[in-house]
C-alpha cells in the first residue's frame, strides 16, 4: 500500500448549495481552518463578523494555506441582518449548537432543504442569538466533555450534510 500524494489524488469537484456563518470567531486559526474545511466540502460561500481576525492576518493565511482564494467570502457587521437577508433568499438556517431544543445531527434530513446555511458560534460564547434559526444541531459526544472545537464542529456538521445531499440533483 502506497500513501497518495497530493498531485496523485483527483477529488471529486462539487459545490453544494451550502452557506456557513461564522459568529464572531476569535481565533485567527480558526478563520483559516474554516476556510480549508469549506473549500474541502465544496461550500458556496463563508461570512465572517467583522470583529473577527483578518484574512490579511498570518495565521489565518497560514493556516488557510491557499483556499482563501478559492472559496466566496464576506465580512458582516449585524448577525440579525445577514440571517434575516439570507432567510428571506430561501435559505434553511441552521445551528451547531447544543439548546434543549437540538437534534442530532445524524437525526435531521439534509435533503428536506434546498438551501442550508449552517451557523457555528465563537469558542466562547457559542452563537449570540438563536431566535433567528429555523434549527439546532448537535453532535453526539461520548465522553466527559460537553463541546469541541468550533472548527471540528464545522467539519463534523459538513460531512454530515454532504454526505446525505451529494447524490441530489439540483
Amino acid at each position: 500500500m502506497k500513501q497518495l500524494t497530493h498531485y496523485e489524488i483527483q477529488n471529486k469537484k462539487q459545490q453544494f448549495p451550502i452557506i456557513v456563518v461564522c459568529d464572531a470567531f476569535r481565533t485567527p486559526e480558526n478563520i483559516g481552518m474554516c476556510f480549508r474545511i469549506a473549500e474541502s466540502f465544496g461550500v458556496s460561500k463563508i461570512y465572517f463578523h467583522k470583529s473577527s481576525p483578518s484574512i490579511n492576518n498570518n495565521n489565518v493565511k497560514r493556516t488557510a494555506r491557499n483556499t482563501i482564494g478559492q472559496i466566496n467570502h464576506s465580512v458582516y457587521e449585524n448577525f440579525e441582518e445577514t440571517i434575516q437577508q439570507l432567510k428571506k433568499e430561501g435559505n434553511t438556517i441552521i445551528g451547531i449548537e447544543i439548546t434543549d431544543e437540538s437534534v442530532d445531527i445524524q437525526n435531521f434530513d439534509f435533503k428536506n432543504h434546498k438551501k442550508i446555511v449552517l451557523i457555528v458560534g465563537s469558542e466562547r460564547n457559542g452563537i449570540k442569538n438563536t431566535a433567528y434559526l429555523d434549527y439546532t444541531l448537535s453532535i453526539p459526544m461520548y465522553g466527559r466533555n460537553s463541546s469541541m472545537n468550533v472548527t471540528h464542529s464545522l467539519s463534523i456538521a459538513l460531512y454530515e450534510a454532504t454526505n446525505q445531499i451529494k447524490n441530489m440533483k439540483t
